[in-house]
């Protein structure tokens, strides 16, 4: 098993399409900065929010399984309250994701075990963008 920043590194470079959860069309919420950085950045963001039709000029779906079934999910980068998180993995686990990333303060190790059972790389309690920064030293 790779450290945690090699891990990091692998889904920054091999992520193309991320799904952000729980965007929002606020610019001052961290799902839409964050989901604004990573669109700059070079990312494919999909915005996923069933109480909005469109952020970042971009259609929102109400959920991940909403998500034409042609686009490829690398990345489900997850802005919801932990207690929200099960379901979204189920529908990660379900579009057949290579990586879950949970943000700042989120964590959910039942979900968690149940993605890394399937082969998903998953990082919990990490924001994005702080990352790729980081390893960007921006």
């Amino acid at each position: 098993m790779k450290n945690q920043k090699e891990l990091i590194d692998k889904i920054l470079d091999e992520s193309k399409n991320i799904a952000v959860v729980g965007i929002s069309k606020n610019t001052e919420k961290d799902s839409y900065k964050v989901a604004w950085y990573l669109e700059n950045a070079g990312y494919n963001v999909i915005p996923v929010n069933p109480a909005v039709s469109e952020v970042l000029n971009k259609k929102c779906y109400p959920s991940l399984t909403d998500i034409p079934d042609d686009i490829q999910i690398d990345l489900v980068d997850i802005f919801r309250r932990p207690e929200f998180v099960a379901p979204i993995v189920d529908d990660a686990i379900k579009i057949g994701t290579k990586t879950i990333w949970m943000q700042d303060t989120i964590e959910d190790h039942e979900s968690a075990e149940k993605a890394a059972d399937k082969g998903i790389q998953v990082i919990m309690n990490n924001c994005t963008m702080r990352e790729h920064k980081k390893r960007n030293n921006i």
